[in-house]
């Protein structure tokens, strides 16, 4: 913590007072291009009978003319360095919320999950290592929801992916209106830090949207997007008779490469937790972290202060006038009269 003027010439004006004290001709030989608060008052103080009676006054309208010049010269206190990371990217999630999401073929910790809570507990890191990127969340299945817009705060978005439930969105899956509307969530962002990391575990089955169509307007504008596709390439589900049975994933890799190429992106596959961190990681030497930092100091202004002490000075030399008889009249008059 410091303290500094914003403007420490006007404390130049500091003796402008006494030099009009000091040239009375002057002053009557043309009207004031400067007017002081109390010119008469300070005249009177130093000169007239009230300087004798009172030493208090005289000093009391220096200090407000001080504290005057001091509150035109803004004093601050300036605060402790801050050091902000500037944004690296402009960056949207969108994670695929359909039925098929629950199907516990991942391995977190040692135990099963779905495959919804091993996207959570991985790309919450993810996002948590993101410093610097604005970061937005969009859910879908049977159509898309913006979940959280682009933000700094990435704990908000954090928190809103791990209150995300499978079926919220719908059961089924809309790839290409989660892209439609990332690419209208990215607009404002600048050219070049449009990315779009895209989660899912099955085919494209629900929309307005084709994947494909929406990827060709994401390369119009800029927008680079990463495909992952979740899951194992087969897993077992036990029907209600506890038979076992082996289910191929419907996962369309193909359309999920083109979207990744057409866009300048990239496709990578899941299908356990560790591939999935390893994803992220690869997510993070492609898209960098921004290295660059501003730096700024938060600046209190404390003018008020000097300012409140000289409108209450003045107050109080107002209110000695109106009743003491600095000129000589009130009490002296009243001898005369008596007299």
């Amino acid at each position: 913590m410091s303290l500094q003027l914003a403007w420490p010439w006007l404390l130049a004006a500091l003796p402008l007072p006494l030099l009009a004290w000091w040239l009375p001709a002057a002053r009557a030989a043309r009207p004031a291009a400067l007017r002081f608060p109390f010119p008469g008052v300070l005249q009177a103080a130093l000169a007239g009978p009230a300087a004798r009676r009172s030493r208090l006054l005289p000093a009391a309208a220096i200090l407000a003319w001080a504290l005057l010049v001091l509150a035109a010269a803004r004093p601050q206190q300036v605060g402790e360095t801050v050091h902000v990371p500037v944004t690296g990217r402009s960056l949207m999630l969108a994670v695929d919320l359909s039925g098929s999401m629950q199907t516990p073929d991942m391995q977190l910790g040692g135990r099963d999950v779905s495959r919804l809570e091993a996207v959570k507990a991985v790309a919450g890191d993810f996002i948590a290592r993101r410093a610097g990127d604005r970061i937005g969340l969009i859910l879908f299945g049977d159509r898309a929801y913006v979940q959280a817009p682009l933000t700094l705060d990435r704990a908000t978005v954090h928190t809103l992916l791990d209150e995300a439930q499978i079926g919220l969105a719908g059961q089924q899956t809309a790839i290409g209106d989660a892209i439609g509307l990332a690419i209208k969530r990215l607009q404002q962002a600048p050219a070049g830090n449009r990315v779009l990391v895209l989660l899912t575990d099955g085919a494209s089955n629900a929309g307005s949207i084709d994947p494909l169509k929406a990827a060709d307007l994401a390369a119009q504008q800029g927008v680079r997007i990463y495909t992952i596709g979740v899951g194992s390439d087969q897993f077992t589900v036990r029907g209600p008779f506890g038979f076992a049975q082996t289910v191929a994933s419907d996962l369309d890799e193909d359309t999920l490469r083109a979207i990744a190429n057409k866009t300048g992106g990239q496709f990578f596959r899941a299908s356990d937790t560790a591939s999935l961190k390893q994803i992220y990681a690869e997510l993070d030497k492609i898209e960098p972290l921004s290295k660059d930092a501003q730096s700024w100091r938060p600046i209190d202004e404390l003018y008020m202060w000097p300012l409140g002490g000289a409108l209450v000075l003045s107050v109080l030399i107002a209110l000695r006038l109106a009743g003491g008889g600095v000129f000589g009249i009130g009490t002296a008059g009243a001898g005369r009269r008596h007299a």
